[in-house]
């Protein structure tokens, strides 16, 4: 079903169930692009309160107009968010490149980012301009559009560019503070992540710029308390190691352990 995310203000719960509104450029698409009518359905995540990421509403359309559109759904078509992980993964990325950018952001989304910040390293090609309040907008549409295509419970936030020490003062602050490089003294990420039987709460993961970081980047990273974490023998492309590095936390805490975890076949 298609997905949608308002805030929690249209959603309004009533005798034996939930009004919920959509509005705005969703509501032109539920209607136009989609061509959906009454009786058909949708689901709906709330993009803050305390049910973000944890609930979703199974809505049947009941009502158009020239502006929103008008859902319910009973009490028991509110679900268990299921496509969350156990743990927030804060993306710590360099600046790059609008395309390769974009690509980090639409995939991290789909591998389970909690959270994505860019931060600018010595080794940065592309820098913030006059016209990042743009780019941030365009980024954290991505962001919401990729949340809806794969089905996510909530939309991660994107935030705007920040210096390489603020970068590091709040990715230490993680439970499991990971700095990836290609350099001597790493530790291979299964090993790292083996030495947790549960999912840590907060996972920061820093990833370089096209040229990687700077050795007086590095020592820093080691002195304000991040985790030096290797990817393998192979180099990576500043836009496929974000991706790389989620989906072996994906594999590591998410997917399923053994035959009795394992999905039933239906032949």
């Amino acid at each position: 079903m298609p997905r949608f995310f308002v805030p929690s203000r249209q959603i309004l719960q009533g005798d034996g169930g939930y009004t919920v509104t959509v509005c705005g450029d969703d509501a032109h698409h539920i209607a136009h692009s989609l061509r959906m009518a009454v009786g058909d359905e949708i689901v709906v995540c709330p993009v803050d309160g305390p049910d973000v990421g944890r609930a979703e509403y199974h809505c049947r359309l009941t009502q158009f107009s020239s502006a929103e559109v008008t859902a319910e759904a009973g009490a028991g078509d509110v679900h268990v968010c299921r496509t969350e992980p156990p743990y927030a993964a804060h993306l710590y990325v360099a600046l790059s490149k609008a395309d390769k950018m974009e690509t980090v952001i639409q995939k991290a989304v789909e591998c389970g980012v909690g959270r994505i910040i860019p931060f600018v390293s010595s080794r940065c090609i592309a820098r913030p301009g006059d016209g990042e309040a743009k780019k941030q907008l365009r980024r954290q549409k991505i962001a919401a559009e990729a949340a809806k295509q794969c089905g996510r419970g909530l939309i991660p936030d994107v935030c705007t560019p920040i210096s390489y020490a603020a970068m590091l003062k709040e990715a230490a602050s993680a439970d499991l503070p990971l700095f990836f490089y290609e350099g001597d003294g790493t530790v291979p990420l299964p090993v790292l992540l083996s030495r947790h039987e549960a999912a840590p709460a907060k996972i920061a993961l820093v990833i370089g710029a096209e040229g990687g970081f700077s050795p007086e980047e590095v020592d820093a990273a080691r002195e304000a308390g991040l985790i030096p974490a290797g990817l393998g023998t192979r180099i990576l492309r500043c836009e496929t190691a974000p991706i790389y590095a989620l989906s072996c936390l994906s594999y590591a805490y998410e997917l399923p352990r053994g035959e009795a975890d394992a999905p039933k076949s239906t032949e």
